[in-house]
């Protein structure tokens, strides 16, 4: 929740740091870019670290650092600082994200895993929600240093909770192994160099040498990768996590799922503000259905998932998503507010939908002592999604990839968001391989359960 609190309420206060800082944009884009390639890079070494050493504890580190680099920043002198201390409060968001997954693991059973996780994500709607309204009136008054400031006393309360929390050991699971470095710096390097070039499509494009450098190199780093983790005796994801099909699947859900919805949000903004004249305030209430069915949905998705299975859950959320997309594809400049609403109502319904069942499904069938590896997994798939889609947007508008003329990217809007929906129909295919209705009393039904139990191999084979 704070992480996503964060989140929300930089956008807002971007303007008025730039002003204050007298940074460039491109200085201001780095302080969301920095953040992200430290989160991105580091979330699936975190939850590995939390399975050796204790996810409460990685917990407490985590929010403790997250808020004393917020204080950081809140004291920045210069443009530099507030870009390097984003990094670091990067590194500890990454700390912290895969210990609150794990945590579920270790006090909920796989089959009652729904509801939790539904809370989970009604309470991360909440306040990306609220973050906007917090930010703008924090920065109106007290300037944008503030929003950096209200992280501290959360991040203290979090700290608090950890050290009064008395969680439950994950039972069945295996003596922590020794992490290796190699196999986490490869990792970091392969997602920091995609991440990274993914973002700058919107500025220079799919077909720049710099972003098919940047591709080229990750993908380069994530062959060396994956030879050196089938060598290595302590993979950094276990064979267990690689072999479990419910996992892979569910990773594979959450990429293309937000791929689609934040490339769809991208593409809406420009339609919102570029075609119908807008203003951002106005932009934003047409959208507001959107979070409304996320925070309202997710509880009601929890209780579908545990009557219909998560294969039918899944793939019943997915099309909700397409079928939004699809919709706002169809919109014009008479395009109505009550329309886009039903559109953007459906996408939210839908993203909540998926968000539940994939996380449920990928921590609940996590191996015994990999909770945190796994947790990892899927949100670094939460976190590359965005930007894949917002890449595939932009390459998509010569308006927003060119600088050009809001009238020059009005026609490709509805092409952008006919791709965007099919990358989001993808997702039926990994929705079809979840598990289907739970047994009663037990877990959900997976063909790789009995493979995934034993404590694996490390000679076996992992893949990434």
């Amino acid at each position: 929740m704070i992480v996503a609190l964060d989140g929300s309420v930089l956008m807002v206060a971007q303007p008025s740091l730039q002003r204050d800082l007298s940074a460039t944009l491109a200085q201001v884009q780095w302080t969301s870019t920095a953040y992200l390639l430290a989160v991105a890079s580091l979330l699936v070494l975190a939850g590995r670290l939390g399975d050796r050493y204790g996810h409460t504890r990685l917990l407490l580190i985590g929010s403790l650092g997250f808020g004393a680099a917020s204080a950081g920043i809140a004291a920045a002198p210069s443009i530099g600082w507030v870009i390097a201390l984003r990094a670091v409060q990067g590194v500890f968001g990454a700390l912290l994200q895969p210990a609150t997954l794990a945590l579920l693991r270790q006090v909920y059973p796989p089959d009652r895993l729904g509801p939790p996780v539904a809370l989970r994500t009604s309470a991360i709607g909440v306040a990306a929600a609220a973050g906007p309204l917090l930010g703008g009136l924090l920065v109106a008054h007290l300037g944008w240093r503030s929003v950096f400031v209200i992280n501290v006393p959360l991040a203290l309360l979090i700290g608090l909770f950890c050290l009064a929390a008395r969680v439950p050991e994950e039972t069945g699971r295996s003596a922590p192994r020794r992490l290796e470095a190699g196999g986490a710096l490869l990792l970091a390097a392969a997602l920091a160099l995609l991440v990274n070039a993914l973002a700058e499509v919107e500025v220079h494009g799919w077909a720049d040498r710099r972003t098919v450098a940047g591709l080229f190199c990750s993908a380069a780093v994530a062959a060396v990768l994956v030879r050196h983790e089938r060598r290595s005796r302590n993979p950094l994801v276990p064979a267990a996590v690689a072999r479990s099909v419910p996992v892979t699947a569910s990773m594979a859900l959450l990429l293309f799922a937000a791929s689609g919805l934040f490339g769809a949000l991208f593409v809406s903004t420009y339609f919102l503000q570029n075609t119908l004249g807008l203003d951002p305030l106005d932009s934003a209430l047409r959208a507001l259905p959107m979070t409304v069915l996320m925070v309202l949905g997710a509880p009601l998705a929890g209780r579908v998932l545990r009557g219909l299975g998560a294969r039918t859950t899944a793939l019943g959320g997915t099309l909700l998503v397409v079928t939004g997309i699809g919709w706002l594809a169809r919109a014009d400049s008479g395009a109505g507010p009550v329309a886009m609403g039903a559109a953007f109502a459906l996408l939210g319904a839908g993203y909540a939908t998926v968000m539940v069942t994939a996380t449920a499904t990928v921590v609940g069938d996590a191996p015994p002592g990999y909770a945190g590896v796994v947790g990892g997994l899927k949100q670094t798939s939460v976190n590359v999604g965005p930007v894949l889609g917002i890449a595939v947007a932009a390459g998509l508008l010569p308006a927003a990839a060119g600088g050009g003329p809001a009238h020059q990217g009005s026609g490709s809007i509805g092409t952008a968001l006919l791709v965007l929906a099919a990358t989001v129909a993808l997702a039926l295919v990994p929705a079809a391989m979840l598990p289907g209705v739970q047994r009663r009393g037990g877990p959900p039904e997976s063909a790789d359960r009995k493979a995934a139990e034993p404590i694996p191999c490390p000679t076996s084979p992992s893949e990434v």
